[in-house]
């Protein structure tokens, strides 16, 4: 008879501090949230973890159902000084596992205040136009790029690189190189079993091996070279 194993959640750390990240070496800002693997704080890009939406503690329906429909997910937890405990402050989930769980909780007017203002927030964290110059440039590189997911990945590229010292120059400049990470990460995320294998406890690197073939089959037929 076989045992399932019970999955144990992936926590997330809300620094105290402004630590760095031992991965990439980018000094993070407090109040960052790291994971920590093998002893060791791994800023959310690194852990694989960034493409994920902060929903914070306080309304249990939102959160239950968030973490229902969210293939992967963490949870957020920080340190009390008072309590000497660690305490959760909130869970991370996917985006369009947020997104279902609202809509079938906007019978209540503040949560409907809420996501207008996460989404005022969103759109405060990007430059439309900018976002609009690296779609294009995704279009060029991979003309079969479905077009909503094409505005998606430039979203999230977009978002993720704006105030990020270290990282910010190569995206605005467009580098080839910048935009085919960028699309690749979408498309471990939305086009293979990675996230999967991250929540089964999979170390991140072997778990990108697991996939890399199923990544490049993508981007290969996104480019036209198939």
């Amino acid at each position: 008879m076989t045992i399932a194993r019970k999955r144990e959640d992936i926590v997330v750390f809300s620094a105290r501090k402004e630590p760095k990240c031992d991965e990439c070496g980018e000094q993070l800002g407090r109040r960052a949230l790291i994971r920590v693997i093998d002893g060791k704080a791994v800023c959310m890009e690194c852990a694989d973890l960034d493409h994920l939406v902060y929903l914070p503690s306080g309304n249990a329906a939102l959160t239950r159902r968030a973490g229902k429909y969210s293939g992967l997910r963490a949870v957020v937890v920080r340190w009390s000084t008072n309590r000497k405990r660690y305490e959760r402050q909130g869970t991370l989930v996917e985006e369009a596992a947020l997104d279902r769980a609202e809509q079938e909780c906007l019978a209540d007017a503040d949560l409907r205040a809420e996501r207008r203002e996460r989404e005022a927030e969103r759109r405060a964290e990007v430059d439309q136009r900018y976002v609009t110059e690296f779609a294009a440039h995704i279009r060029a590189r991979y003309p079969r790029c479905p077009q909503g997911e094409t505005r998606q990945i430039a979203e999230h590229a977009c978002r993720k690189h704006s105030g990020r010292v270290g990282r910010t120059a190569a995206a605005k400049e467009f580098d080839p190189r910048a935009i085919d990470l960028a699309v690749a990460a979408h498309v471990r995320h939305e086009h293979t079993a990675y996230d999967e294998l991250l929540m089964e406890g999979w170390d991140r690197h072997d778990a990108r091996r697991r996939v890399a073939a199923d990544v490049e089959s993508v981007l290969a037929e996104w480019s036209g070279s198939l």
